[in-house]
């Protein structure tokens, strides 16, 4: 029997449950994830689809010895693993009429061996796929150029890159190949020429399916889209093919350089992908940040990674964000949330909001179950996952208690985030006061943290909107790009919640 998961894991219990422990535990989660007890939870769904697999196999006295026995010989191998620790806003809550929130900081970190043994770099399967559009043209294509040179100087032979360009349509660079004659691969690079029009569609699907050619579960597939420009019409369609490259193991980064592009059309598209999204605002930035990207994509220590959320049946997820290491806003697929890679010496770290109901009885309840699933890249077999359930205590007169300090530090960061989010709104919405408003109170709260020049950027851009009843395509993806990278979990504080 060749198991994916560990069943007893699944069920929450002990190796040494006995018959009674496992029905027990399967009934108690059954209640909360049931569908017909939580309909329209996809991840309540897929969550008690494995554990009536945990309890089917551990209630077979044939299928419960097999599975001990594969256990021990796991123990006795060299399988490594990662760890989900979830840390609640508050473990008390007072009984209130009204609805309240809860914050839960859910952190993944690789097995603490991986920091102190020397590991292969992990082999890549990456794609470039490059807008060669007109408004690339010149210092933009150049450093680009440059950009892939040097990340094809980065590579070793064991990794494989392919290269598509698209404007009006996509050619293939470079088709997917391993990088050992390096001077032919840059010679293909310099080539590249910019003409015609902006279509992301086309470079995509193209990307995704020479990224496919070579696919293979033991490297980091991933695709990096760089554009300048703005897709007509295709918007939905990119998603959509973003959602099927990620369901099928192939992870989507993207860079949108210069000042005219769709940022929440590219936010989107990055979070469903289970990839990162990141604004560069001048050519010259362009080399450093595809090497730093490589990198990390070799430092992979887990891949594929994603987090189940099942609430209880009367507690909804209201946020998902991602603090670190690349601070963005995470969707919910399916009850899923892509969270694409872990590296080995850099946890990923997100802040989930909870809505509880009203009027909730004394005593202890459960809010939610996180299951963090990835494939290890090192271990045979590589699947693993690792549950958190989550639990709190609701009394009419709780002991006051701060948030822990990491918590705090995020929501105090992200109000800075949330604080342009607002504006931008109010502006879409025509209320051109409040959004002025709101930026100077924002340019005030940031010069107050330090971030001067940030304040003023603020400061220069609600002026600007006073004026001419607009922001500048430069001052508001500076602002959100800027105050998005604020909202990182500081390293220091997080240690701190480790010493205690």
């Amino acid at each position: 029997m060749e198991l994916q998961f560990d069943p007893y894991s699944v069920l929450g219990i002990s190796a040494n449950a006995t018959n009674r422990d496992i029905k027990r535990a399967y009934r108690r989660l059954a209640r909360r994830l049931h569908p017909d007890v939580n309909p329209g939870n996809p991840a309540a769904a897929m969550q008690f689809q494995d554990i009536t697999w945990a309890y089917n196999i551990l209630t077979d006295p044939i299928g419960k010895t097999q599975v001990d026995r594969q256990i021990e010989d796991n123990r006795q191998g060299t399988n490594t693993y990662f760890s989900l620790r979830v840390t609640p806003s508050k473990r008390t809550i007072a009984v209130m009429p009204e609805e309240q929130m809860i914050y839960l900081l859910a952190e993944l970190h690789a097995a603490p061996q991986q920091e102190e043994v020397k590991r292969t770099l992990t082999k890549l399967n990456l794609t470039l796929v490059v807008d060669q559009s007109n408004s690339m043209n010149g210092s933009r294509m150049n450093r680009v150029k440059v950009a892939a040179q040097r990340l094809i100087d980065a590579l070793t032979p064991d990794d494989i890159l392919s290269i598509v360009g698209f404007n009006d349509r996509a050619s293939v660079v470079l088709p997917a190949t391993y990088a050992n004659d390096k001077p032919q691969l840059k010679a293909r690079v310099s080539i590249m020429a910019s003409s015609g029009g902006t279509e992301i569609y086309r470079g995509l699907e193209a990307g995704i399916q020479e990224n496919r050619k070579q696919f293979n579960p033991g490297m980091v597939n991933h695709i990096l889209l760089l554009t300048d420009g703005h897709t007509y019409g295709d918007q939905e369609r990119c998603l959509q093919l973003a959602r099927d490259a990620n369901n099928q193991g192939v992870s989507i980064s993207v860079i949108g350089l210069g000042h005219d592009w769709n940022d929440k059309f590219l936010d989107s598209l990055a979070a469903i992908a289970g990839g990162t999204s990141s604004y560069i605002d001048t050519p010259d930035k362009v080399v450093g940040f595809f090497n730093e990207h490589v990198r990390s994509l070799t430092d992979v220590f887990s891949e594929r990674l994603v987090l189940s959320v099942a609430p209880d049946p009367d507690v909804n997820i209201e946020m998902a964000f991602k603090l670190s290491p690349s601070p963005q806003s995470l969707e919910l697929v399916n009850g899923r949330i892509p969270l694409g890679s872990l590296e080995a010496k850099r946890s990923v770290s997100l802040l989930l909001q909870f809505q509880l109901p009203a009027n909730m009885p004394e005593g202890f309840r459960t809010v939610a179950r996180l299951v963090a699933m990835g494939d290890i890249m090192q271990n045979d077999p590589q699947a693993f996952q690792v549950v958190s359930d989550i639990s709190l205590e609701v009394a009419k007169n709780p002991h006051p208690d701060e948030p822990p300090q990491a918590i705090m530090d995020a929501l105090s960061k992200l109000t800075l985030y949330r604080m342009q989010e607002r504006a931008q709104h109010e502006l879409e919405a025509g209320n051109v006061d409040e959004a002025t408003r709101l930026l100077e109170h924002l340019a005030t709260r940031l010069l107050e943290r330090g971030h001067s020049a940030l304040a003023t950027t603020t400061l220069n851009e609600a002026s600007q909107l006073k004026r001419t009843r607009t922001l500048t395509d430069a001052g508001q993806k500076t602002l959100k790009y800027s105050t998005r990278a604020l909202v990182r979990l500081d390293e220091e504080i997080a240690s701190l919640m480790d010493e205690n």
